[in-house]
């Protein structure tokens, strides 16, 4: 722990030569420091864990520009702290060096009867990841719902104008899917829309030559729905694409969306709606029902779903 403590003063001493330095306190396995910026003050913490790993926190900060050049100056190469575990001269980093930009993309609510669909895609490159990575960004389906909003906020921060979030609510999803359907297509058709929508949109706000997204389907299903500009994008699918840091802020900003939605639709109609399958959910849209009509259902939920047979039997 000594050689925590002492990063950690070499740190506080970098900040104090660069920054007005209003208050420093120890924390629970880390310190915060509050620092002035114009005529406001911000608060950043510094984490260690009992291994002596190191991990800068900037959640709590809403200025992206003093966030951006805070991280950079935390990050990039003129910090050169010298411990293992710290990941900060970018530069000399062979794991950074090494990665490549790339959009990624993710959706949430394809298995929940209530709520929308939503596709998200977050460009991130070699410094961004850095950053999410060190806060905590992963695999939204490992995360629970209150941290997942907290995050959300955090990534939309670090990648302002580098991100789109793609909401189908239930009445225009059950519209596109029967439009499919008559078309002879099924579900990787619409998710293969919500994809590459998600990537044309992003491909507005950076250049970027790679998408990445869980393989939910042949990629041609996406590559066929990408328009001009989405098709100079080389496209990789994989199983298990969470662990690709662009692939896991989108699925967390996806999921956010959806938890956000859900809950709206919850006040909205007077009841909690639970998320998945279940019994619990079949007797909620019931009812619905009681309460409103059969008409209800389109607004609210998936229609193709088993679950609507049971609801209606």
């Amino acid at each position: 722990m000594d050689n925590v403590g002492a990063i950690l003063q070499e740190i506080e001493n970098k900040l104090r030569n660069e920054y007005n330095i209003l208050e420093v306190k120890d924390i629970n396995y880390g310190r915060q420091f509050k620092i002035k910026v114009n005529n406001d003050s911000l608060n950043f913490r510094i984490f260690y864990n009992k291994k002596g790993n190191i991990k800068f926190d900037y959640s709590t900060i809403n200025d992206s520009l003093f966030l951006s050049k805070l991280s950079s100056f935390l990050e990039g190469n003129e910090t050169k702290v010298k411990n293992e575990n710290v990941i900060n001269d970018i530069e000399d980093n062979e794991k950074v060096n090494s990665f490549k930009n790339a959009i990624g993309t993710d959706e949430s609510g394809k298995g929940d009867y209530f709520g929308p669909l939503v596709v998200a895609g977050v460009y991130v490159d070699a410094k961004t990841k850095v950053i999410l990575d060190n806060n905590g960004v992963r695999d939204s389906k490992k995360i629970g719902d209150k941290k997942i909003l907290e995050l959300a906020q955090m990534i939309k921060r670090i990648c302002v104008n580098q991100y789109v979030i793609v909401e189908i609510a239930p009445l225009t999803y059950n519209n596109l899917y029967d439009t499919f359907k008559k078309e002879g297509k099924n579900l990787n058709n619409l998710l293969a829309w919500g994809h590459a929508k998600a990537i044309e949109e992003v491909l507005t706000k950076v250049d970027c030559e790679l998408a990445i997204s869980d393989k939910f389907a042949d990629e041609r299903f996406i590559i066929s729905k990408l328009q001009e500009k989405g098709r100079e994008v080389t496209l990789k699918q994989e199983h298990k694409a969470e662990k690709y840091t662009s692939v896991a802020a989108a699925s967390i900003l996806a999921r956010a969306r959806f938890l956000e939605k859900i809950n709206k639709l919850s006040i909205e109609y007077g009841m909690k709606l639970s998320k998945g399958v279940s019994e619990e959910v079949v007797n909620q849209a019931r009812s619905l029902i009681e309460n409103y009509n059969t008409d209800v259902l389109k607004n609210v939920a998936k229609l193709h779903f088993k679950t609507t047979d049971k609801v209606l039997n």
